[in-house]
């Protein structure tokens, strides 16, 4: 049974695993999915309009952004050997595997998953690095982009 609330859960009280592991991220953003719809109309139909068909479902771009850390071990790495395919040589034809990514939304008091986003089959196709600016104060940001072949929303 759902648990009925009188106001919305806060956006700041996540958690983000990749393939079991937990990695901090300041924002997530893009989750979602789309279904794709085609209009068709047969010539012989006696209606004037179109008929709705689903098509195929496409998963967002899903973007993750953090303070660079310089920890290379639990998240780069993993991105590298993800790109590199399974046998983690750049040469090689094998099919390239992907990671499962779980986001979780937590309650306030208790920080109990309340919801949760899983991203099958993802891939990094984008990593970038933070502005650098000797003037400024701000954090230094790095924001990856993923793709997912699916998502489970919980």
């Amino acid at each position: 049974m759902a648990v009925t609330r009188q106001y919305p859960y806060n956006q700041f009280n996540f958690q983000v695993t990749f393939d079991g592991t937990e990695a901090a991220f300041q924002e997530v953003s893009g989750l979602g999915m789309e279904v794709h719809v085609a209009e068709y109309r047969s010539g012989d139909s006696a209606n004037n309009w179109p008929i709705k068909v689903t098509g195929l479902t496409k998963t967002n771009d899903v973007t993750f952004k953090r303070g660079v850390i310089g920890d290379l071990a639990t998240l780069y790495n993993r991105i590298h050997n993800v790109s590199l395919g399974s046998s983690g040589d750049s040469t090689s034809n094998s099919s390239k595997g992907g990671m499962t990514i779980v986001i979780n939304l937590m309650d306030d008091p208790n920080k109990n998953p309340v919801q949760t986003w899983k991203l099958y089959n993802a891939r990094p196709t984008k990593l970038t690095g933070p502005a650098l600016n000797g003037k400024g104060t701000d954090v230094a940001i790095e924001e990856l982009v993923v793709v997912a072949e699916s998502m489970e929303q919980a």
